[in-house]
């Protein structure tokens, strides 16, 4: 098996991209390949698997221990034969400067080869002194244990700038250099307010992502790349949890405005014994027929905010189910949907489910990024 994860310095520096365009190259080379993403990130998943056509999963050390993170990195791994991890924001941001939570921490953790892609735009030599800063710094949190950097690539870098850098990265950092990806006018990743725009948003993106692969094929040194990111079998027993049985009917709100979903959690729910209702707030009249209990997820209601409110009989549905004491769970988008009104992206407020008073207002930026811990006041049936 060859793992790697790819990690950059920052945010922006095209990490997703790159993965993608990997992940179609491995694809295209025949290899079963496997995709991740650390971190709590409902976006660049969805890009991971629409190039795949299976779906990634989430890899994040605040929430599971490191034994149970490796437990879930081996289940959803151990018949690839190519794995590639995505990192989040920068190589060791996580909680404050302690490095959790971190790419840095989810590579150590799962003994993951780093491939750190570093943007050129901009810089030359400095580029170097920037590489080095990553090979020798840790947070203070782990001192001692240092996580080695596997290779380099270049991202947004001229070939023939790749090629003079190429000699002092290998010679003074004692690093592989695994090439040089040039600037792409053509590839066009867009973001908005919670990251990028969702894959089905974007124009071309079969085409942009079979492009991608023919320039990293061209650009960079995959015998080497293999050369430094192939391990040995793991020690994963094989085993899977049990399922089968189904015990309870759980409507699950999966359309544009509701798609931010963490995967694993759904699977577990089901080897809990849930049955899985997929059903539209956008298009549907009503609930999925025998639905015990409904989950609102997060993604754009904003954005689709006139068509959710003009779907009058499916809000009327949610909300005479939860009048009538059905249980129901919704977060960030979905939680907004449950208000009084909410702002959409033109400026007007629109009627939602109306089941608590209030409306959803957007704000210039974001209020808060990161993770939060909460004690509830009370006992409830989640807290």
């Amino acid at each position: 098996m060859n793992r790697m994860m790819i990690a950059a310095p920052k945010s922006g520096s095209g990490k997703t991209a790159l993965v993608c365009g990997l992940l179609r190259l491995f694809q295209q080379e025949g290899l079963k390949t496997a995709a991740f993403k650390c971190g709590p990130d409902y976006i660049d998943p969805m890009f991971h698997s629409r190039v795949l056509g299976t779906a990634s999963c989430n890899l994040d050390s605040f929430f599971l221990e490191p034994e149970k993170l490796q437990n879930l990195f081996w289940r959803k791994a151990a018949q690839a034969e190519a794995v590639v991890a995505e990192g989040v924001m920068g190589y060791f941001d996580g909680i404050g400067i302690s490095g959790r939570a971190s790419s840095w921490d989810v590579a150590r953790i799962l003994k993951l080869p780093v491939i750190l892609a570093v943007d050129g735009r901009g810089a030359g030599l400095s580029l170097v002194a920037e590489i080095k800063g990553f090979l020798e710094y840790r947070p203070a949190d782990f001192s001692g244990e240092l996580k080695p950097i596997a290779g380099v690539i270049l991202n947004r870098t001229s070939p023939a700038m790749g090629q003079m850098l190429k000699e002092p990265i290998e010679k003074e950092l004692g690093i592989p250099f695994l090439g040089a990806v040039p600037p792409l006018p053509w590839l066009d990743l867009k973001s908005r307010h919670l990251g990028l725009v969702l894959p089905e948003e974007i124009p071309g993106l079969e085409e942009q992502t079979r492009r991608l692969a023919m320039v990293l094929k061209e650009n960079l040194d995959l015998e080497r790349l293999f050369a430094v990111t192939e391990a040995g079998e793991s020690a994963f027993d094989g085993g899977l949890p049990e399922g089968g049985r189904e015990d309870f009917c759980l409507a699950v709100a999966r359309d544009e405005a509701f798609s931010f979903y963490y995967r694993e959690n759904l699977e577990l729910l089901e080897e809990q014994g849930a049955r899985i209702l997929p059903f539209s707030p956008l298009r549907d009249s009503e609930i999925p027929q025998g639905a015990q209990g409904v989950l609102l997820g997060g993604g754009y209601p904003e954005v689709y905010a006139r068509e959710l409110s003009a779907n009058e009989s499916m809000r009327e549905s949610i909300r005479r189910k939860a009048l009538c004491g059905m249980p129901m769970a919704a977060e960030c988008g979905g939680y907004l949907y449950l208000l009084k009104e909410l702002e959409g992206t033109d400026g007007r407020f629109y009627p939602m489910v109306g089941l608590w008073e209030g409306a959803g207002v957007r704000e210039k930026g974001l209020r808060h990024f990161g993770y939060v811990t909460v004690r509830a006041g009370q006992n409830s049936p989640y807290l």
